[in-house]
């Protein structure tokens, strides 16, 4: 691109631009940015409008959506980068590689499901008396009937702690 071609890049853009450009719907933007994953600001006329970084934070939501990140995780590993900025080359390092050990868990979890499903009928009931994969040894059976253990380890319950934003 020279640097004529560059002057003609929009930095602001409207909704639609954004949803156009990012392949998500309007709503879904609303909704980021309602969740504050996204920056947005109202020009004179009252017309919502985006920073052209938006679109590479819409791409690395999209992304860590498909690796099965809940948008709260998302939201807090955005909290540690800097608001009014496309993250960087950097920034995508430091965000992947902590989302890479959440996903090592999650990986090891499903395998050893996947190891011992033979053992586990998989309803969750934990009447049986031995469930190596639930309750071993029926450790749960003094805590009351039906499904009272919620797994800490479940990939539903990740908890990755980013550092706070200096």
């Amino acid at each position: 691109m020279n640097l004529q071609d560059a002057s003609l890049v929009k930095t602001e853009l409207s909704v639609g631009e954004v949803a156009a450009r990012s392949g998500v719907a309007v709503s879904t933007i609303h909704f980021y940015e309602s969740k504050g994953l996204i920056p947005s600001w109202r020009n004179a006329g009252n017309q919502r409008r985006f920073p052209r970084g938006v679109l590479r934070r819409i791409a690395v939501i999209k992304v860590a959506q498909r690796l099965g990140l809940p948008l709260e995780m998302i939201a807090r590993a955005f909290k540690t980068l800097p608001p009014n900025r496309a993250p960087t080359p950097k920034d995508w390092q430091k965000l992947s590689q902590q989302w890479k050990t959440g996903l090592d868990l999650r990986i090891r979890k499903l395998t050893q499901l996947r190891d011992e499903l033979t053992g586990c009928i998989g309803c969750g009931c934990l009447s049986m008396t031995e469930c190596p994969l639930r309750n071993p040894q029926d450790q749960l059976s003094n805590k009351g009937s039906g499904p009272v253990l919620l797994d800490p380890q479940d990939p539903r319950n990740w908890e990755i702690n980013f550092p706070k934003r200096p």
